[in-house]
Protein backbone atom coordinates (compact mmCIF):
# COMPACT_ATOMS: atom_id res chain seq x y z
CA UNK A 1 0.00 0.00 0.00
CA UNK A 2 0.85 3.51 -0.92
CA UNK A 3 2.03 5.94 2.39
CA UNK A 4 -0.55 8.58 2.34
CA UNK A 5 -0.32 12.23 2.23
CA UNK A 6 -1.99 15.46 1.93
CA UNK A 7 -1.48 18.37 -0.83
CA UNK A 8 -2.28 22.37 -0.10
CA UNK A 9 -4.20 22.86 -2.55
CA UNK A 10 -4.24 26.72 -4.43
CA UNK A 11 -5.30 25.13 -7.93
CA UNK A 12 -2.71 26.46 -9.79
CA UNK A 13 -0.11 25.29 -11.89
CA UNK A 14 2.57 23.88 -8.88
CA UNK A 15 0.20 22.35 -6.86
CA UNK A 16 -1.23 20.38 -9.69
CA UNK A 17 2.26 19.46 -10.56
CA UNK A 18 3.50 18.15 -8.25
CA UNK A 19 -0.15 16.59 -7.41
CA UNK A 20 1.18 14.65 -10.53
CA UNK A 21 5.15 13.64 -9.48
CA UNK A 22 3.55 12.27 -6.40
CA UNK A 23 0.66 10.17 -7.26
CA UNK A 24 3.16 7.48 -8.09
CA UNK A 25 4.09 7.53 -4.21
CA UNK A 26 1.66 8.46 -2.42
CA UNK A 27 -2.25 7.82 -1.89
CA UNK A 28 -3.18 11.17 -1.65
CA UNK A 29 -5.73 11.68 1.29
CA UNK A 30 -7.54 15.06 0.59
CA UNK A 31 -6.51 18.54 -1.19
CA UNK A 32 -6.59 21.45 1.43
CA UNK A 33 -7.20 24.77 0.63
CA UNK A 34 -7.67 28.07 2.57
CA UNK A 35 -10.79 30.18 2.35
CA UNK A 36 -11.41 33.94 3.58
CA UNK A 37 -14.55 34.84 4.34
CA UNK A 38 -15.38 36.03 1.01
CA UNK A 39 -14.87 33.10 -0.15
CA UNK A 40 -11.78 33.39 -1.95
CA UNK A 41 -8.61 31.37 -1.94
CA UNK A 42 -6.06 33.54 -0.87
CA UNK A 43 -3.69 35.42 -3.67
CA UNK A 44 -5.49 33.26 -6.22
CA UNK A 45 -8.31 35.35 -5.72
CA UNK A 46 -10.59 32.93 -7.71
CA UNK A 47 -14.28 31.74 -5.74
CA UNK A 48 -14.30 28.86 -3.48
CA UNK A 49 -16.48 26.81 -5.76
CA UNK A 50 -13.66 26.47 -8.52
CA UNK A 51 -11.15 24.54 -6.35
CA UNK A 52 -14.06 22.27 -5.22
CA UNK A 53 -14.94 21.64 -9.18
CA UNK A 54 -11.07 21.03 -9.68
CA UNK A 55 -11.46 18.31 -6.64
CA UNK A 56 -14.33 16.61 -8.27
CA UNK A 57 -12.95 16.54 -11.72
CA UNK A 58 -9.41 15.03 -9.98
CA UNK A 59 -11.94 12.64 -7.94
CA UNK A 60 -9.86 13.51 -4.66
CA UNK A 61 -11.34 14.78 -1.17
CA UNK A 62 -11.34 19.07 -0.64
CA UNK A 63 -10.92 20.05 2.54
CA UNK A 64 -11.98 23.97 2.71
CA UNK A 65 -9.54 25.86 5.93
CA UNK A 66 -10.87 28.84 6.98
CA UNK A 67 -8.67 31.98 7.59
CA UNK A 68 -9.84 35.71 8.48
CA UNK A 69 -9.90 38.49 6.40
CA UNK A 70 -6.97 39.61 7.96
CA UNK A 71 -4.59 36.36 8.44
CA UNK A 72 -1.20 36.69 10.36
CA UNK A 73 0.91 33.60 10.63
CA UNK A 74 -0.18 32.60 13.54
CA UNK A 75 -3.40 32.69 12.20
CA UNK A 76 -2.78 30.78 9.10
CA UNK A 77 -0.86 27.72 11.46
CA UNK A 78 -3.68 27.78 13.71
CA UNK A 79 -5.93 26.80 10.90
CA UNK A 80 -3.99 24.51 9.13
CA UNK A 81 -3.20 22.14 12.21
CA UNK A 82 -6.49 22.19 12.85
CA UNK A 83 -7.16 20.98 9.25
CA UNK A 84 -4.33 18.57 9.52
CA UNK A 85 -5.24 17.17 12.96
CA UNK A 86 -7.56 14.65 11.66
CA UNK A 87 -5.22 13.24 8.66
CA UNK A 88 -2.49 12.64 11.57
CA UNK A 89 -5.43 10.41 13.56
CA UNK A 90 -6.12 8.68 10.41
CA UNK A 91 -2.05 8.04 9.82
CA UNK A 92 -1.00 10.58 7.55
CA UNK A 93 2.35 12.09 8.13
CA UNK A 94 3.45 13.86 4.95
CA UNK A 95 2.29 17.28 3.09
CA UNK A 96 2.99 17.37 -0.46
CA UNK A 97 4.01 20.83 -1.76
CA UNK A 98 4.42 22.43 -5.06
CA UNK A 99 7.38 24.90 -3.71
CA UNK A 100 10.40 25.18 -6.32
CA UNK A 101 13.20 27.24 -4.82
CA UNK A 102 12.34 29.79 -2.44
CA UNK A 103 14.20 28.83 0.58
CA UNK A 104 12.49 30.84 3.40
CA UNK A 105 8.90 29.59 2.64
CA UNK A 106 10.20 25.89 2.67
CA UNK A 107 11.77 26.90 6.37
CA UNK A 108 8.26 28.25 7.26
CA UNK A 109 7.11 24.93 6.56
CA UNK A 110 9.03 22.70 7.56
CA UNK A 111 9.99 24.21 10.80
CA UNK A 112 6.12 25.74 11.58
CA UNK A 113 3.88 24.31 9.81
CA UNK A 114 4.81 20.80 9.80
CA UNK A 115 6.24 20.98 13.24
CA UNK A 116 4.99 17.84 15.37
CA UNK A 117 5.88 14.90 13.00
CA UNK A 118 5.03 15.81 9.86
CA UNK A 119 7.03 15.76 6.71
CA UNK A 120 7.31 18.17 3.85
CA UNK A 121 7.53 16.46 0.46
CA UNK A 122 8.83 18.74 -2.76
CA UNK A 123 8.93 17.12 -6.15
CA UNK A 124 9.70 19.85 -7.74
CA UNK A 125 12.37 21.76 -5.26
CA UNK A 126 15.00 22.75 -7.31
CA UNK A 127 14.46 22.48 -11.19
CA UNK A 128 14.50 24.41 -13.53
CA UNK A 129 11.65 26.24 -14.00
CA UNK A 130 11.86 26.51 -17.24
CA UNK A 131 11.41 23.66 -18.13
CA UNK A 132 9.27 23.07 -15.30
CA UNK A 133 6.65 25.39 -17.27
CA UNK A 134 7.53 23.53 -20.44
CA UNK A 135 7.04 20.24 -18.77
CA UNK A 136 3.52 21.02 -17.57
CA UNK A 137 2.51 22.18 -20.93
CA UNK A 138 3.78 18.91 -22.39
CA UNK A 139 2.01 16.82 -20.52
CA UNK A 140 -1.32 18.55 -21.37
CA UNK A 141 -2.07 20.53 -18.04
CA UNK A 142 -4.06 23.80 -19.13
CA UNK A 143 -4.43 26.77 -16.90
CA UNK A 144 -5.07 30.75 -17.01
CA UNK A 145 -3.39 33.45 -15.35
CA UNK A 146 -5.76 34.81 -12.36
CA UNK A 147 -3.71 36.95 -10.54
CA UNK A 148 -0.74 39.22 -11.85
CA UNK A 149 1.51 41.19 -10.02
CA UNK A 150 1.63 44.93 -11.75
CA UNK A 151 5.01 45.48 -10.67
CA UNK A 152 6.62 42.47 -12.62
CA UNK A 153 3.78 41.83 -15.44
CA UNK A 154 1.35 44.18 -17.28
CA UNK A 155 -2.45 43.89 -16.32
CA UNK A 156 -3.40 42.38 -19.15
CA UNK A 157 -1.90 39.31 -18.81
CA UNK A 158 -4.36 38.28 -16.18
CA UNK A 159 -6.97 35.95 -17.71
CA UNK A 160 -4.11 34.78 -20.18
CA UNK A 161 -4.08 31.40 -21.16
CA UNK A 162 -0.50 29.87 -19.91
CA UNK A 163 0.60 28.43 -22.88
CA UNK A 164 4.00 28.62 -24.96
CA UNK A 165 2.89 32.16 -26.72
CA UNK A 166 2.81 33.35 -23.29
CA UNK A 167 5.90 32.19 -22.00
CA UNK A 168 7.86 33.70 -24.85
CA UNK A 169 6.27 37.35 -24.10
CA UNK A 170 7.55 36.94 -20.68
CA UNK A 171 9.76 39.79 -19.52
CA UNK A 172 13.14 39.10 -18.77
CA UNK A 173 13.53 38.69 -15.07
CA UNK A 174 10.05 37.06 -14.91
CA UNK A 175 10.18 33.62 -13.17
CA UNK A 176 8.14 30.99 -15.88
CA UNK A 177 6.58 29.75 -13.35
CA UNK A 178 6.03 33.07 -11.29
CA UNK A 179 7.50 31.49 -8.17
CA UNK A 180 8.76 35.01 -7.07
CA UNK A 181 4.74 36.03 -6.89
CA UNK A 182 4.72 37.91 -10.49
CA UNK A 183 1.64 35.71 -11.17
CA UNK A 184 -0.54 32.90 -10.24
CA UNK A 185 -2.42 30.38 -12.10
CA UNK A 186 -5.87 28.40 -12.20
CA UNK A 187 -5.20 24.87 -13.85
CA UNK A 188 -8.93 23.58 -14.94
CA UNK A 189 -7.81 20.61 -17.60
CA UNK A 190 -5.04 17.83 -17.24
CA UNK A 191 -3.56 14.54 -17.47
CA UNK A 192 -5.17 13.97 -13.62
CA UNK A 193 -8.54 15.34 -14.74
CA UNK A 194 -11.33 13.18 -15.45
CA UNK A 195 -13.06 16.01 -17.27
CA UNK A 196 -12.19 20.04 -17.50
CA UNK A 197 -13.23 22.46 -15.13
CA UNK A 198 -15.94 25.56 -17.32
CA UNK A 199 -15.14 28.64 -16.94
CA UNK A 200 -15.04 32.16 -18.67
CA UNK A 201 -13.51 34.90 -18.23
CA UNK A 202 -14.78 37.73 -16.39
CA UNK A 203 -14.42 41.33 -15.13
CA UNK A 204 -10.88 42.58 -14.27
CA UNK A 205 -10.05 44.63 -11.70
CA UNK A 206 -6.50 46.19 -9.81
CA UNK A 207 -6.48 45.69 -5.82
CA UNK A 208 -4.58 47.63 -3.45
CA UNK A 209 -3.06 49.43 -6.49
CA UNK A 210 -0.84 46.77 -7.66
CA UNK A 211 -2.59 43.05 -8.36
CA UNK A 212 -4.50 42.84 -11.16
CA UNK A 213 -6.94 39.44 -11.26
CA UNK A 214 -9.43 38.18 -13.63
CA UNK A 215 -12.19 36.72 -12.17
CA UNK A 216 -12.82 33.45 -13.00
CA UNK A 217 -16.95 32.41 -13.77
CA UNK A 218 -17.61 28.59 -13.76
CA UNK A 219 -19.44 27.69 -16.21
CA UNK A 220 -20.75 23.82 -17.06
Amino acid sequence: MLEKAVVPWSGGKDAALALYEARERYEIAALLTTVAPDGRVGMHGVRGELPRRQAEALGLPLDTVPIPAVCSNTDYEAAFHAALAPHRAAGVHSVVCGDLFLEDVRRYRDERLFAGGWTGVYPLWKQDTGELARRFLALGFRAVLCCVDGRALDPSFAGRTFDADLLAELPSGVDPCGENGEFHTFVFDGPLFRRPVGWAAGERTMRDGRFAYCELLSTP
